[in-house]
Parts: C-alpha cells; sequence; structure tokens
C-alpha cells in the first residue's frame, strides 16, 4: 500500500500495482477538477472505477445537453455527505425511473434533514366557534374586490 502523508495527515492511500503497464485510480481524488471541468467525466479513466449507481446515473445524465455538469454536481455531494449516502440517493432515483441529478440532491437533502416529531402542546384553551369550511366567504371576498376596482376605491 502506498500512503501519502503531510504534516501527519494521511492524504492518499493506494494499493500498490505490481505487475508492469498498471494505473489505479481513486476517482474521488478527482472531484475538484470535474467541478472546473466537467467533461472530463465523458472520458475520464478514473471514473470508470466509480461504483455502478454513480456510473448508471452518469450514464443516463450524460445523454442530455449539460448533463456533465449536473453530475459533476452530484459528485460534489460525496466529500460533503458521504459516498453512502450519494449512492443511497442515486438508487433511489435510479429505481424511480427518469433519473436527474436536481433529483439525486434533492433526495439527498431529504435524507440528511433531521426528522422533526411534533409534539401535541396541552392547552385548557377551547374554540368559541369551531373552524367552518365555507367557500362562500371566499366568492364575497372576491365580489367586494371586483367592486372596489370597478368603482375605484
Amino acid at each position: 500500500e502506498l500512503v501519502l502523508i503531510h504534516e501527519g495527515k494521511v492524504l492518499a492511500r493506494h494499493p500498490r500495482c505490481f505487475d508492469r503497464y498498471q494505473t489505479r485510480y481513486d476517482w474521488q481524488h478527482y472531484i475538484p477538477l470535474v467541478q472546473r471541468k466537467p467533461g472530463a467525466l465523458r472520458d475520464g479513466a478514473p471514473f470508470a472505477e466509480m461504483p455502478a449507481p454513480l456510473r448508471s446515473l452518469q450514464h443516463h445524465l450524460l445523454r442530455r445537453p449539460g448533463g456533465d455538469r449536473v453530475m459533476a454536481q452530484v459528485l460534489a455531494a460525496v466529500p460533503i455527505h458521504g459516498l453512502e449516502a450519494v449512492l443511497v440517493a442515486a438508487e433511489l432515483v435510479l429505481a424511480m425511473g427518469a433519473p436527474n441529478g436536481e433529483h439525486v440532491l434533492n433526495v439527498l437533502a431529504r435524507l440528511s434533514e433531521p426528522v422533526v416529531v411534533l409534539e401535541s402542546v396541552a392547552t385548557t384553551l377551547t374554540l368559541t366557534h369551531e373552524p367552518q369550511a365555507n367557500v362562500n366567504r371566499y366568492d364575497a371576498l372576491r365580489s367586494a374586490q371586483s367592486e372596489e376596482v370597478r368603482h375605484g376605491h
């Protein structure tokens, strides 16, 4: 294993290649590059080693104009949310059909938001008049407003 360390911090780990003419990539190291040059996703050798859900999503996105930029946005979520969360979001979107990057980012945001549980508040207050669903009140307001418009009030 080849380990790159800078100021006591591990920057990268790569399994060592013992055969000649082999190249191994860690596609996650190239995420900052595709933010500047999203076209590198199309033929970039490192991205051939992405997990299957991301490759499948990439296949769908690159069919559309601007798909490389959208895929770069999805990949930019990996360092922020973690690879597992992005993979789950991509798999969910792919399972729904017609995948797009915005949908992946939306699902990812929903997965990372904490679930808010609303508790009921005990109160001694009671309503004197129960609310009524009365659409006629709305119509009356609309007609009063149209009268003001006609008379210039």
